[in-house]
């Protein structure tokens, strides 16, 4: 069984008899299908961050499920069928909690040792006048790398 967390908004017109008979119907939907509600956590009535459907409030509901994915899309297609739910959003979460998508964006840590010589000589001259000051700077850096250490550490 997979873990899924589902956001979904009910419409404010409604009813909270006919809100609190919407929360249960979407419940079951979840416990028929063989699947296991781990939290559910209602939010109430909240303003929306935009407008929709002409609303600019909402019942919010958060769901926390275990179940195969056909419990999942079940849930989805009477999202879809119904009127009184504005927004919905399932998404599969992994073990320990967080998104799926969560370890693809995490960083990779690498470390690259790179020994450098570095030999630089400046010259500086300045003719002082008046109006302006003139300076000649000649830099030359020489960078030795080893760069079989640096591919061994980036394929890592």
């Amino acid at each position: 069984m997979r873990n899924y967390e589902c956001m979904y908004i009910l419409s404010p017109e409604i009813s909270e008899e006919e809100t609190k008979q919407f929360v249960e119907k979407f419940a079951n939907v979840i416990t028929e299908q063989g699947g296991v509600i781990t939290k559910m956590d209602l939010w109430g009535k909240r303003r929306l961050a935009y407008e929709v459907k002409k609303l600019k409030e909402g019942y919010y509901v958060l769901l926390l499920f275990q179940g195969e994915p056909a419990v999942a899309q079940e849930l989805e297609r009477i999202f879809k069928i119904n009127e009184s739910v504005i927004r919905y959003l399932v998404i599969r979460v992994d073990e320990a909690g967080t998104d799926a998508n969560a370890s693809v964006n995490a960083e990779a840590e690498v470390e690259v040792n790179v020994d450098t010589n570095v030999e630089a000589e400046v010259t500086i001259e300045a003719d002082v006048n008046a109006d302006a000051v003139v300076e000649e700077v000649e830099i030359e850096v020489e960078v030795e790398t080893d760069t079989e250490d640096v591919d061994t550490a980036v394929e890592k």
